[in-house]
């Protein structure tokens, strides 16, 4: 299996995995366990879910934390399922699944990895059919899917599993790598890690990486709104583009 669980709460899982070191995750209730993030492709999705079954038989719900084909194109093999996500999640999938596809199909095949690039070509991600923000009775527990904001992309949900102190909160938080920030609202990002940190939660599963405390998305948080604080001086014409990515934390960001 290409995966292993982490286990960060009673009944609360992270799965990593070796590809684009994702983290995935499972929240498992007495009458229905939830998935949050499906992998990129429908033979990834596959494995996922054998995965998940090997740990549970109860009625599965998932949930998507935003439309990147790393995090939603295996959802086909969770289906029937409800599919929760916001529905800019599903607007944006709709509109950009086909360019994710043949980007990130080529990508594979450029670097050699065939079986990668033929599984990604011949996926037709499902989009998501249920609503969030909502709540989820999981049975003896609940878990909150919410949008707090934007960051990584206008359309980030965050997965809140209050008695367990666990967030899962998406590309929002990256461990282990920097940001991405393709498609970022950045002057948002820092308040919207605020915002989940409001929970004060005692763990927090990043879209990448291992799971994390508060102070990590506490120091990350910083550093983005630095790069925020970048992003308005170029803006207003204080720095220019060179001068604004010579000083800031992270690489990558699109400079007005």
């Amino acid at each position: 299996m290409d995966g292993r669980w982490v286990e960060i709460g009673d009944g609360v899982l992270a799965r990593r995995h070796a590809e684009l070191d994702l983290t995935t995750g499972l929240v498992i209730g007495s009458e229905r366990a939830l998935v949050i993030d499906t992998r990129g492709d429908a033979r990834q999705g596959a494995e996922l879910a054998r995965a998940v079954r090997a740990l549970t038989p109860l009625p599965l719900v998932v949930a998507i934390t935003h439309a990147h084909f790393d995090h939603c194109f295996g959802t086909a093999a969770f289906l029937p399922a409800p599919v929760h996500a916001l529905r800019r999640c599903r607007e944006v999938l709709e509109a950009t699944a086909a360019a994710q596809r043949a980007t990130w199909a080529a990508h594979y095949r450029g670097c050699g990895d065939h079986a990668t690039a033929d599984a990604l070509a011949a996926t037709d991600p499902p989009l998501p059919d249920a609503p969030a923000p909502t709540d989820l009775d999981l049975g003896g527990r609940t878990a909150t899917l919410s949008h707090l904001g934007r960051g990584h992309t206008d359309h980030d949900l965050v997965v809140h599993v209050p008695d367990a102190g666990v967030v899962f909160a998406g590309d929002l938080v990256e461990q282990g790598a920097p940001p991405a920030f393709e498609d970022a609202v950045v002057a948002d990002w820092p308040a919207t890690l605020t915002a989940v940190l409001a929970s004060e939660p005692r763990v927090v599963v990043p879209g990448h990486g291992d799971p994390v405390d508060a102070a990590f998305v506490a120091e990350q948080r910083d550093r983005l709104a630095e790069v925020a604080a970048l992003h308005d001086a170029v803006t207003s014409g204080d720095l220019t583009a060179d001068e604004a990515a010579a000083r800031s934390p992270y690489p990558g960001v699109p400079w007005p």
